[in-house]
């Protein structure tokens, strides 16, 4: 099941680049979604007996956290961001309109995982 995580990294990393309508909102905001996506299946994969619906709400719910650490800025945390990893990683800039695409790919990434059959009881 590993090769359902390769087009969610490639539309993920696709959208830091892209150029088009919308072109603010795609390289500020969708990523998230993409994000959550990744990170749920990314579990899923690895720990299969665990709960889609568990692993798509915790994944949002440290997104969610990661989105509000960008508010504090000590030194350690500054340096990981200062990379282009880093940035993918923890973000550098906090906004509030990040917050429903993390939600939408929390529902898209359980959709996924039942469509699939990571984990068919949840």
């Amino acid at each position: 099941m590993a090769w359902l995580l390769v087009p969610w990294v490639v539309v993920g990393l696709a959208t830091k680049v892209y150029t088009g309508p919308g072109e603010t909102w795609v390289r500020d905001q969708a990523g998230g979604l993409f994000y959550v996506v990744f990170w749920t299946l990314l579990i899923l994969v690895v720990c299969p007996r665990f709960s889609s619906k568990g692993v798509a709400g915790l994944v949002v719910l440290a997104t969610c956290c990661v989105e509000m650490l960008q508010l504090w800025h000590p030194p350690p945390l500054e340096w990981v961001r200062s990379s282009w990893f880093g940035q993918l990683l923890l973000g550098n800039s906090f906004s509030w309109w990040d917050f429903p695409p993390y939600f939408v790919g929390g529902v898209i990434a359980y959709i996924t995982a039942r469509a699939v059959k990571l984990k068919g009881d949840s």
